[in-house]
């Protein structure tokens, strides 16, 4: 495995690809994603435990859509069970993966807990799931502030395990390898990231803008509630179908790299 310096414009490539990508495949990308936002879900209804096993599961999930765009990519149908496909590399690969995910939950735990200190918890429940948004609780200071600092957090959370769920799936590293070479690769091109991330901010409020159009235009409120959903999960599969596309044109496997899963 060699890590790849690519040009900031490969950014544009990127989400170019996953848009091209998913629309040459949308029934087998959307099902892959709507599979892997159930996969994440269904614990949630499991007190306390099932907030941690989802995010446990983030790093597989994530495996399986890539998996599909790679196959998508190539021509082929990406079957829903490509969702799967981080599990079915043998059992030490599956108890790298299961690591993978502990510390990823754990880092976005620690955001949160951080989060706690600031207001009291406020955002921490509104995360979970316990509260519901108010304009009283969205005006007040400390709340923007918990808001801001989990965010801040998770910037280097979304750096160390950019890569290291398809690092540790395609080319078998250790799982705190992956995070450290994650790190280094997103580092080195960051200049595409930037580019590629600010493309995807400017796709998605442009999808937001259009669904705030048309309700105006037809004079709907409830269309706002009916769109936005629907529009937004549109919008994330296309991101992370884009994902695989950022990966393959970071590493270049080498000879003595292990055979990539079928």
């Amino acid at each position: 495995m060699k890590l790849q310096i690519v040009p900031a414009v490969t950014g544009v490539t990127w989400v170019g690809l996953g848009l091209r990508t998913f629309v040459r495949q949308p029934l087998g990308m959307g099902s892959l994603f709507f599979g892997f936002v159930i996969l994440i879900s269904l614990p949630s209804i499991i007190p306390v435990a099932g907030f941690l096993i989802a995010l446990t599961l983030v790093p597989a999930g994530t495996v399986g859509v890539m998996a599909g765009a790679e196959r998508a990519q190539a021509g082929k149908f990406p079957a829903p069970s490509l969702l799967f496909a981080a599990w079915r590399q043998g059992s030490a690969q599956t108890r790298s993966m299961l690591l993978l995910g502990v510390l990823y939950a754990a880092a976005i735990v620690a955001a949160i807990a951080a989060s706690a200190l600031v207001d009291g918890g406020q955002f921490a429940q509104l995360y979970l799931g316990r509260t519901e948004l108010t304009q009283e609780l969205a005006s007040d200071p400390a709340f923007r502030s918990a808001m801001w600092v989990t965010l801040l957090l998770y910037l280097p959370i979304s750096l160390a395990f950019w890569h290291a769920p398809a690092l540790v799936h395609w080319y078998a590293v250790p799982p705190l390898k992956s995070i450290f070479f994650s790190v280094i690769a997103v580092l080195r091109n960051a200049g595409a990231f930037l580019l590629y991330g600010a493309l995807w901010l400017t796709l998605s409020v442009t999808a937001g803008v259009l669904v705030l159009f048309l309700a105006a235009l037809t004079g709907s409120p409830a269309l706002l509630a009916v769109g936005f959903f629907p529009m937004g999960l549109l919008v994330a599969a296309m991101f992370f179908t884009s994902i695989w596309f950022t990966f393959r044109d970071s590493f270049l496997a080498e000879p003595q790299d292990p055979a990539p899963p079928t």
